[in-house]
């Protein structure tokens, strides 16, 4: 009888979603940790694509973190739990970009102009760091996009979900998704999009750092919370 082959460690599978997601109802609330870690550089491209700023980004991933723990009870697995944390994320950044608009909107004291705001963006460190960089063109050209536009092109283009998911996601029909990620490459093309020569898989990384962060943020505000028998 031929003996089985001993070479090589098999390595172990990682758990999926769905199990770490029981194991957290049951009360292993650190474990959402592996979650939040697994997650987050799809909720930061996707909340930073809407709001088109990295600190804003920041503070959205967080709470929508935090409605997603406590709304945890209520996940039917009907989705992928991916795309149900996604749809949190974008509502989160909608309601923060909608509220922003009503306060730019009131505040007439203050006008900038599109050069006081490109002196800005000049003027802050990290954007001199990745000065020159061809990374850089793209991230631009895509901030630069309407955000709708851009919030398709993240999702469709960098995420690599299908139009189904997205569409879910966005709450739109398949057609608009498929129409606006059309009109986002048109205005992508040419000279930025297509010259930086780049895949865009580094565009908006989510840096170490930074990911420690959120889940150091948000890890205290769930521990002390439970779950009533109601909920689940």
């Amino acid at each position: 009888m031929r003996s089985l082959p001993t070479s090589g460690t098999r390595r172990p599978v990682a758990p999926s979603d769905e199990e770490i997601i029981g194991r957290v109802r049951a009360g292993e609330t650190s474990l959402f940790e592996i979650l939040m870690r697994r997650h987050n550089q799809r909720l930061y491209r996707t909340a930073r694509s809407i709001l088109g700023n990295e600190i804003e980004a920041e503070d959205v991933m967080q709470e929508s973190y935090v409605r997603a723990f406590q709304h945890l009870p209520q996940f039917e697995g009907r989705a992928r739990f991916s795309t149900w944390l996604t749809k949190i994320v974008v509502h989160e950044a909608s309601l923060r970009r909608r509220r922003a608009v009503r306060f730019l909107a009131l505040d007439t004291a203050i006008q900038s102009s599109p050069a006081d705001a490109a002196r800005a963006r000049r003027s802050d460190p990290e954007v001199r760091l990745l000065e020159g960089e061809m990374k850089t063109l793209l991230e631009g050209a895509v901030d630069a996009l309407p955000p709708d536009y851009r919030a398709v092109f993240i999702l469709r283009e960098i995420e690599e979900l299908d139009t189904g998911e997205a569409a879910e996601t966005l709450m739109v029909s398949e057609e608009v998704v498929r129409t606006r990620l059309v009109r986002a490459r048109a205005m992508l093309r040419e000279h930025l999009y297509r010259r930086a020569r780049i895949t865009t898989a580094g565009v908006f990384e989510l840096h170490l750092a930074r990911c420690d962060r959120v889940v150091l943020a948000v890890m205290p505000r769930i521990a002390p919370q439970a779950w009533s028998t109601s909920e689940v």
